[in-house]
């Protein structure tokens, strides 16, 4: 039998999120309350009480309108390794979500996940760019800048709702449950409205989520990587009972994509987003491959070190690329690498 498979009330609200059933409806007079404050919030940054401030170089926020995550940490990545290929310095700035500091730091090749959070730990690992993280991104970024002076692009990992950082350009992005029921957080996914401005829509799923907006294709790489650095090929694995483990927004997204690869699942472990694995042991008595997502190894291979990771490699259309690119080229001030 599948561990993880229990429902919590995390899971229970995204599934009422995805329709205007009663649990929904109970939560709307909430979602009121949540969308007056988030206008006031608008109304004060606008008005100048709320400060709003800019860096010397362009800011590119990868960011979404709905709650639980909707695939931002593979378009930065994709993203950042796009401006690197054309010569460009790219720095990327992060709250560092779920860590355990409260500070300003730089993530670096030794970092702790746990102090530096999974994601941005992730990106540097697989990016190489500097990224630092901050409570305020506007933190972030100056740091950045002070120790990388020749950075020419910020790109921010989240943030769209996060005003006091200046951006240049806004990407929103959406995954397969698109606006989901169309309501305000609590009663339905929702941070603030939709449409809104902003300069590009990725959908980041298998299926655009609502027409318009640029796409992306995404797979599981041909080879898994264990903590040494070694590669395995997945289909290798092939006939093998394996364990899946996965501590992100929808764990059984990642577990499909295992299947579709030809994997024989005997155990799946679907744990919360952000897990930090402080408590977490190894499956006892069972004899069988542990299998893990990119982003769960940088925590994971603490405790089990045998685990190999799973790479997602999710591309964008050169549609979006070209979007891009004539967006940075508009900018006043921007000069190309």
């Amino acid at each position: 039998m599948p561990t993880g498979g229990s429902r919590n009330t995390g899971s229970r609200l995204q599934d009422a999120w995805l329709r205007r059933g009663l649990l929904a409806c109970l939560l709307w007079p909430l979602s009121l309350v949540y969308a007056a404050l988030f206008a006031v919030r608008g109304l004060l940054y606008r008005a100048g009480w709320l400060k709003t401030e800019r860096v010397r170089v362009p800011v590119i926020v990868v960011g979404n309108v709905i709650a639980g995550g909707a695939g931002k940490t593979p378009v930065v990545m994709a993203v950042v390794r796009h401006l690197q290929s054309r010569g460009m310095q790219v720095g990327v700035v992060s709250r560092g979500y779920g860590r355990r500091t409260d500070d300003c730091r730089e993530v670096l090749g030794d970092s702790d996940p746990r102090d530096v959070g999974d994601e941005p730990a992730l990106i540097h690992h697989a990016t190489g760019a500097p990224v630092f993280v901050a409570r305020q991104r506007i933190d972030a970024a100056r740091a950045l800048l002070e120790r990388h002076p020749t950075t020419q692009v910020i790109v921010s990992d989240d943030g769209l709702q996060h005003l006091a950082l200046g951006r240049d350009i806004e990407i929103c992005v959406f995954d397969d449950r698109g606006i989901g029921n169309g309501w305000r957080l609590p009663a339905g996914p929702l941070r603030e409205a939709w449409p809104r401005r902003c300069d590009l829509v990725l959908h980041s799923g298998s299926r655009p989520a609502f027409a318009g907006g640029h796409t992306a294709t995404r797979s599981l790489a041909s080879d898994a990587l264990g903590s040494d650095g070694k590669r395995v090929p997945l289909a290798s694995l092939a006939g093998r009972p394996l364990t899946a483990l996965a501590a992100i927004a929808r764990p059984e997204a990642f577990f499909e994509m295992l299947r579709n690869r030809g994997l024989t699942l005997a155990d799946t472990i679907a744990l919360p987003d952000h897990f930090d694995f402080e408590s977490w042991q190894p499956p006892s008595g069972a004899d069988m491959p542990l299998v893990c997502t990119e982003k769960d190894a940088v925590k994971l291979w603490r405790k089990a070190p045998d685990a190999l990771a799973v790479p997602l490699e999710f591309v964008p259309s050169a549609e979006f690329f070209a979007a891009l690119d004539a967006k940075l080229s508009s900018l006043d001030g921007y000069q190309a690498a």
